[in-house]
């Protein structure tokens, strides 16, 4: 372990945290409080930034005023100016997910004494402290400890520690600081001034165990959210914090709690103590629409409490603020929360025309701290490499087998046929799965769209873009049987010859959990109820894959296959039922991403006109459907359009929904 992430472990002296993190500052004048002094504090969250930094699209090259951070540090300032005692947080997931945040770490590095363009970025902005998120190990330890080495604010978290080679419980060296406690200066209603101590606690899911194996294995260990938040919150009381505020990069799943659940904010909102959550990893607004018509689980959607407790979660890609006002009154010797009041400033609105109108101007600092890596980044994602025939869309990857995943699917399988030769593995039937990891899930412009001719590494990145790590998993025909059943959950149950419109879509399902599994065939019978609920529990007895065959013949359910994927879901991402890292046979240190970059190149320069034909074979479809007439969404533009006319049982209805997407109908008679 280098000397920089042995830092970090001794950051607090180990055992001295409890401490050694509180941020007191002896030059504030801290008066005392009075009986009945009332304070407002104003907590500000960013979360899963995914380095975009620039309100700009690198996949489609130009400027998109639907995102950055040089936006939402417009909106800090404005509170800034505004409020007297602000506090500013980073949920994570900050360093991957742009093509930026990939130059950084693929490309040119990040050296000693050099600084991240997304900590450049940060620093202007004064932050008080910092959550690690998932998306932080994707490129390993080594990068992680040297990007943040430069920031200019505290990083925590509480659930990872390092692996010294003892059974999980006895692992307790926290590999970050748990949680901070900072001196923060206040002014009450007459403007006196105070110190209130405000503690941070930081959460990462557990998951990163699975999903970053490779980087993490035998290094780190991950521990449940609740119980380190039951471990430290009374420590952090203990040492006089005043306020409590989570910092949990995990979403809010409201089921029964488990073990190292990775959606645990619910759940943490019970811990007696937390006054407060900043949450984040689902990409979801709260409050929001989403969450309406919770109250009886404790989940008031107007204020933005959890079982009482303010929260909040401001989406993605720097597109909200949050924002959680806390009410404080000095009563009985201690500060005492009285009220709260949660809500999202957003950076954009979409006007009449469904266009998107920028409500605030880019910040200059943010704009300055990262000009030259911005204009590096450019230009390497523009520079060409190989050539495709035809163009390559994710428009309707959710309804149609689609090309964005085809070429995928094909790079696997054929990087797989190659590194198995040789061994006992060959000769084994291959299959293939992905995903459309661009079908509207950020947006209704967040679709892949590729024409024909040049391809760079924007487009692969454009088609790909996590940097995830392929795998091979050895399965049963009947395991490649409940992994399409878990796939099929993205539809919504279809009743035949019903009158009105029905919705094909599960806006529910995560669009990446849609697997495609290429080298077999298969029918969709959405008439039949989802056998797998989207958090991989049984949800019936229904089967909706049907004529499942490979070679024309039917799979059994003792036949043998590998089937390719990358490291999320061949580690149990997803909880997709039966997968796990038990089956993985071919443990590969190669990008996804790099290879459907090395086959593009190698197909296109083995074809006769120089280009890779990638267009889709068609090997799934859905059963057919009588007297129905059912909708889907995609973009609303030109380009998606035209491309349905290729397919005369799809149609437009020329129709938005309120987020900007394009409604389309599907023929489930004639496809």
């Amino acid at each position: 372990m280098n000397k920089k992430l042995l830092s970090l472990l001794v950051m607090c002296g180990i055992t001295g945290y409890i401490s050694g993190c509180s941020d007191s500052d002896n030059k504030f004048i801290n008066n005392p409080p009075k009986e009945a002094s009332k304070v407002k504090v104003t907590l500000l969250e960013t979360t899963d930034i995914h380095a975009n930094v620039l309100n700009y699209n690198y996949f489609s090259d130009k400027q998109d005023d639907k995102v950055g951070l040089v936006k939402t540090a417009s909106l800090i300032n404005k509170i800034r100016s505004e409020e007297k005692n602000t506090l500013l947080v980073d949920n994570g997931d900050l360093i991957q997910g742009s093509p930026l945040g990939d130059y950084m770490a693929k490309i040119k590095g990040v050296k000693e004494g050099e600084v991240h363009p997304v900590y450049k970025a940060m620093n202007t902005l004064n932050y008080d402290v910092a959550n690690i998120g998932n998306h932080e190990f994707n490129f390993g330890l080594e990068f992680l400890t040297e990007s943040i080495d430069d920031a200019n604010f505290e990083y925590i978290s509480a659930n990872v520690f390092v692996d010294d080679g003892d059974d999980d419980e006895n692992n307790d060296k926290p590999l970050f600081k748990p949680y901070i406690i900072i001196d923060k200066q206040v002014f009450d209603q007459h403007d006196d001034s105070h110190i209130i101590k405000v503690g941070f606690i930081g959460f990462v899911p557990p998951q990163i165990m699975q999903w970053d194996k490779s980087n993490l294995e035998g290094k780190v260990i991950a521990k449940d959210i609740v119980a380190m938040a039951k471990k430290y919150v009374p420590e952090m009381k203990k040492a006089g914090a005043d306020l409590v505020v989570a910092i949990p990069h995990s979403g809010l799943d409201t089921s029964q709690y488990k073990l190292k659940a990775e959606n645990a904010s619910y759940h943490l909102s019970k811990v007696d103590g937390i006054d407060a959550i900043l949450f984040g990893h689902a990409h979801a607004n709260f409050p929001g629409t989403r969450y309406a018509g919770l109250e009886d689980l404790g989940i008031d959607n107007e204020k933005g409490t959890i079982n009482g407790v303010a929260a909040v979660m401001p989406g993605f890609w720097g597109n909200h603020l949050g924002v959680v006002d806390l009410n404080l009154e000095f009563t009985n010797g201690k500060w005492n929360l009285l009220d709260s009041q949660s809500y999202l400033k957003p950076i954009y609105k979409t006007d009449e025309n469904k266009q998107t109108v920028a409500l605030v101007d880019n910040d200059p600092l943010v704009e300055q701290a990262v000009a030259q890596e911005h204009k590096e980044t450019k230009q390497w994602v523009n520079e060409p490499f190989a050539k495709i025939s035809n163009p390559v869309n994710s428009y309707f990857a959710l309804v149609i087998d689609d090309p964005s995943i085809q070429i995928v699917t094909d790079a696997q399988a054929w990087y797989t046929a190659k590194i198995v030769k040789g061994t006992e593995l060959e000769g084994l039937p291959i299959l293939s799965a992905g995903a459309p990891f661009r079908a509207g899930r950020g947006g209704a412009d967040d679709f892949t769209s590729i024409p024909a001719g040049d391809i760079a590494y924007r487009n692969v990145a454009d088609m790909y873009i996590y940097p995830n790590i392929l795998k091979v998993l050895k399965l049963t025909g009947a395991e490649v049987r409940e992994w399409l059943e878990m796939s099929a959950g993205q539809f919504n149950q279809i009743t035949p010859n019903a009158s009105g419109v029905q919705q094909l879509i599960n806006s529910d399902f995560p669009s990446y959990n849609f697997d495609v599994i290429d080298g077999v065939s298969y029918t969709v019978d959405v008439m039949q109820p989802a056998r797998y609920a989207k958090n991989g529990e049984k949800a019936s007895d229904g089967r909706r894959i049907k004529e499942l065959t490979y070679n024309g013949q039917p799979v059994a359910d003792d036949q043998v296959f590998l089937v390719a994927t990358n490291n999320y879901r061949a580690s149990g991402g997803g909880n997709f039922p039966g997968i796990s890292a038990s089956k993985i046979v071919v443990d590969s240190p190669n990008e996804n991403r790099q290879v459907v970059a090395d086959y593009i190149l190698e197909m296109s320069q083995l074809s006769q006109d120089g280009a890779l034909d990638p267009s889709a074979d068609m090997n799934w479809s859905f059963a057919t459907v009588e007297g129905v007439t059912v909708e889907f969404k995609s973009a609303n533009n030109d380009e998606a359009a035209a491309y349905s006319e290729q397919f005369p049982f799809i149609s437009t209805t020329q129709k938005t929904d309120e987020a900007g997407f394009r409604l389309y109908r599907l023929d489930m008679m004639h496809q």
